[in-house]
């Protein structure tokens, strides 16, 4: 039994160790197999490990086998981008911040793209990266790095200050985070009001405003019309609103009120198109079109559009040159919007216009860029312009009339100028010596005429006679309006005649006979000249101007058409204050009295420019009907000539001319540039006294009397004689001998009482009725020689052989043009005080007061009103006047 228990044990411990043996075997080979494993694992994971290096490598390897294939390709495509991105992002959209200035968008041309950094391929050359803003759509700037976002944000600000006109963009900004501080570099523009805030708690305010910003532009400025602002600027020519950017920066996680949310939504999908666009960052933003997103990380950029092509930025831009660009866009605005443009008052068909109704013209664009048009038919009939100095008045009245000018034909239309100012501004429409054009509409121009209100007073009769001319036509054709007998006689000629008076307050200054009697044809012309197309303009700077008018009821009320121009005062009604905040070139167009709400803003173009006006000038001149006389000029500065004179011109010494002999003096102060003429038929009293001590003044009298004299005689047919008692005035009468016939006697203070005695002595025995040789005395400074005329010859003196000459010659054609050193003088001359002055028939009187001229002078009592003037002359001839009327002498040859 043990034995077989030993064997069991034995063979146990046998089965054990075989069993143990072939485990130690089996495990040799697992660990075998796991070695082998892990080994083939390692081969496997370094082969993985290999793959991306070769495939990079095979890339790089294709990469660099197509470009060398098709950098040719590459290199012209890159090129194209690039200027293709110079032409959507020109000037100041994309130039390097080095040498930066601004390139603001001319007129209707887009203001393009806005660069951000540069991008392209692997390799290939940079282009510009651009960001679509203005007209365009909106930018969202996300991504971690919180600099590259400010840069963006920065870049594109300035950017879009520098591509629009100073005050064609308008920044607000929300920043509760900074309060503000994240735009500090635009803090300039805050000054003219292109930068405002938004505090905390203020976003949905903001974009409250924002959206009904929106809504008044499709309603009022769009107005179905266009489709956007781009559009009407395309089509116009011009940008009626400024851009408004709403830089949004708001802070991580802020959530929006569901109502802020809406409105931001709307802005995001209608803003654009008005105008409105959004710069956001860390402020949720719905998806929509027109869209930019801009994800900056690292240092570079992705833009939406062009994702897959890396952006690296430009450096933001140097903190002076934001504040330098602001302030300088701030001062332009300080300083006052520019004009629009005079090119868009034009027609683009000239002369096609029919003033039978009325006449229409644009004097500027509105607000929202549209023209503003005026018009002067049966209302409004007239117009009433006032602004201080340097606010633009003359400026706005050469728009105007360059506006209705270029729309109506000289046929349709006339112009009547007159500037009391110290000035020439109306002389550019008469011909001058460098320029030989005018305006063909223009009849007269009447210039620097601030001392000679007899002008203006003269320009009123004419048209007073135009008036009563139309009036009779209209009478005879049985109508009433100017549009009726243009229907009824379709032969005549009756353009609407328009008359410009500036500083018209002159006119109407002191209380005097020439004010009263202004006035009074002023109100007739104002009440009665609507209805036969006579249209007034009245222009003053001076507040006195417009209350001299106010004053007179009936007067001021024919005066519909108002225009204010910055400041102006009494033009509108003192309830309505529009023009005190008008900027520069603007004003307000009124054509209902005043009437608060018939008020229209409008820009007015720059037109005083001469080289902007004579382009149009020139081109209707040269269009000017056959045989068209240029207007008459009447300059108050300017000394007339007797040679240029018409009436100097049409007398002939051949025997056509006049039986009755004419002597010129000088010219009238009247529309139609007639000489001051004095006539000298065998009649008593037929001879001239020139009173007053300006020696040059009276010469040039003398002188010019007698030249138009001897013109009017054949050689010989007439006698003259000079004496010369005044050796200031010898020269003056050496000249005029010279000129006048031979055997012209010329007599001194020696030999003048000769002359005297051989001509009374001739008078003693001529008949009265006998053929005679006229002859004309003229005597220099008469009153020179008392003291030796004095003397008696014969039982006569000198002074009693002249009072014969004075009273028996004019009969016998002899007459004495004499001048006398003042009026007393002359009396002693003709016998004392108390004398006979009736052999005196004709005066003129130079530095004389109107008082020393009383009767028997003068007919009214007191004499003339009369303050003498430089080179101005009262005339009066007895037969011929009831009042005294102002002359320009003609100047000395």
């Amino acid at each position: 039994m043990p034995d077989t228990r030993t064997e069991l044990v034995a063979r146990v411990r046998r089965a054990l160790s075989h069993a143990r043996a072939a485990a130690r075997d089996q495990l040799d080979l697992v660990e075998a197999d796991l070695a082998a494993a892990e080994h083939q694992l390692k081969r496997a994971q370094r082969a993985a490990e290999q793959v991306p290096a070769r495939a990079g490598a095979h890339r790089d390897q294709r990469l660099a086998e197509l470009t060398a294939r098709y950098q040719g390709r590459i290199t012209a495509a890159a090129e194209v981008a690039v200027a293709a991105a110079a032409r959507a992002a020109p000037g100041a959209a994309s130039s390097d911040w080095t040498g930066w200035t601004p390139t603001p968008a001319q007129r209707s041309e887009p203001p393009g793209m806005l660069r951000i950094g540069l991008t392209g391929l692997t390799g290939g050359p940079l282009v510009p990266a651009l960001v679509p803003l203005l007209d365009h759509g909106h930018v969202l700037v996300d991504g971690d790095d919180l600099a590259g976002r400010d840069t963006v944000i920065s870049t594109l600000l300035l950017r879009a200050l520098g591509r629009a006109a100073p005050g064609g963009v308008r920044l607000t900004g929300y920043d509760p985070e900074h309060l503000g501080g994240g735009l500090a570099g635009f803090a300039p523009l805050a000054g003219p009001g292109l930068l405002s805030f938004v505090g905390p708690g203020g976003l949905g305010r903001h974009l409250d405003e924002l959206v009904d910003h929106v809504r008044r532009i499709n309603e009022t400025v769009l107005a179905g019309e266009f489709g956007s602002l781009r559009e009407l600027a395309a089509a116009t020519g011009r940008r009626p609103e400024p851009w408004r950017i709403a830089v949004l920066l708001g802070s991580a996680g802020e959530e929006l009120s569901r109502h802020e949310r809406a409105q931001l939504d709307r802005i995001a999908r209608a803003g654009a198109a008005c105008g409105v666009h959004l710069v956001v960052r860390d402020v949720p933003l719905g998806d929509t079109p027109a869209l930019t997103t801009v994800s900056v990380s690292g240092g570079t950029a992705r833009v939406s559009g062009y994702a897959q092509l890396p952006v690296r930025l430009d450096p933001p831009p140097p903190p002076e040159l934001v504040t330098r660009t602001c302030r300088e866009v701030a001062s332009a605005i300080m300083a006052g919007p520019e004009p629009a443009a005079f090119a868009d008052l034009l027609p683009e068909q000239e002369w096609t216009g029919d003033a039978t109704s009325g006449i229409t013209a644009p004097v500027g664009e509105s607000p929202h860029g549209r023209p503003v048009e005026v018009t002067l038919s049966d209302y409004p009939p007239h117009a009433l312009i006032g602004g201080p100095s340097g606010t633009g008045k003359t400026n706005l009245i050469y728009a105007w009339i360059g506006a209705l000018a270029a729309r109506y034909s000289p046929t349709e239309l006339e112009f009547y100028l007159l500037d009391f100012k110290e000035g020439v501004s109306f002389a550019r429409f008469a011909p001058g010596r460098r320029d030989p054009s005018f305006l063909p509409h223009v009849r007269l121009v009447g210039v620097n005429v601030n001392t000679d209100r007899e002008f203006g007073l003269a320009m009123l009769h004419f048209l007073g006679a135009q008036l009563r001319r139309r009036a009779d036509a209209a009478k005879r054709h049985e109508v009433t309006k100017l549009a009726e007998l243009r229907a009824e006689d379709p032969q005549g000629r009756w353009p609407r005649i328009v008359a410009v008076i500036d500083e018209f307050q002159v006119l109407l200054a002191g209380n005097d006979a020439l004010a009263t009697e202004a006035a009074t044809l002023l109100e007739d012309l104002a009440r009665r000249g609507r209805s036969q197309g006579i249209h007034l303009i009245l222009a003053s700077q001076d507040v006195s101007g417009i209350q001299a008018l106010w004053g007179r009821t009936a007067l001021i009320a024919q005066f519909a058409l108002r225009i204010a121009l910055p400041k102006a005062r009494r033009i509108l009604p003192e309830t309505n204050t529009a023009a005190e905040a008008l900027p520069r070139h603007h004003a307000v167009v009124n054509a209902e009295s005043g009437a608060l709400e018939a008020n229209q803003v409008v820009r007015v173009p720059a037109a005083s420019d001469r080289d902007t006006w004579q382009e149009l000038q020139h081109r209707l001149w040269r269009r000017r009907p056959d045989g068209l006389a240029p207007p008459r000029l009447f300059d108050g500065d300017a000394v007339p000539r007797l040679a240029q004179a018409p009436d100097y011109l049409a007398l002939s010494g051949d025997g056509s001319g006049p039986h009755e002999p004419v002597a010129l003096l000088g010219e009238t102060i009247d529309v139609l540039a007639r000489s001051a003429r004095l006539g000298l038929p065998r009649a008593p009293g037929r001879n001239l006294a020139v009173l007053g001590t300006r020696i040059d003044e009276a010469c040039a009298l003398l002188d010019a009397a007698a030249r138009s004299l001897a013109r009017q005689y054949p050689p010989g047919a007439a006698r003259f004689d000079l004496a010369c008692l005044d050796p200031d005035a010898v020269a003056a009468a050496r000249q005029l001998h010279a000129a006048l016939p031979a055997g012209t006697g010329l007599y001194d203070l020696d030999t003048v009482g000769g002359l005297l005695a051989d001509t009374a002595d001739r008078l003693a025995v001529d008949a009265v009725d006998a053929p005679v040789r006229p002859h004309f005395l003229v005597l220099y400074a008469v009153d020179a020689a008392a003291g030796r005329l004095a003397a008696k010859f014969a039982g006569q003196s000198g002074l009693d052989r002249l009072r014969r000459v004075l009273h028996l010659g004019p009969e016998r054609h002899t007459h004495v043009l004499g001048w006398w050193r003042g009026v007393a003088r002359m009396r002693d001359d003709l016998g004392g005080i108390g004398s006979r002055t009736d052999q005196i028939g004709a005066w003129v009187a130079l530095d004389v007061h109107g008082a020393e001229l009383a009767p028997p002078l003068y007919p009214k009592a007191g004499g003339p009103t009369w303050y003498p003037r430089p080179w101005r002359a009262l005339f009066f001839d007895r037969t011929v006047h009831r009042t005294a009327e102002v002359i320009i002498p003609y100047g000395l040859v």
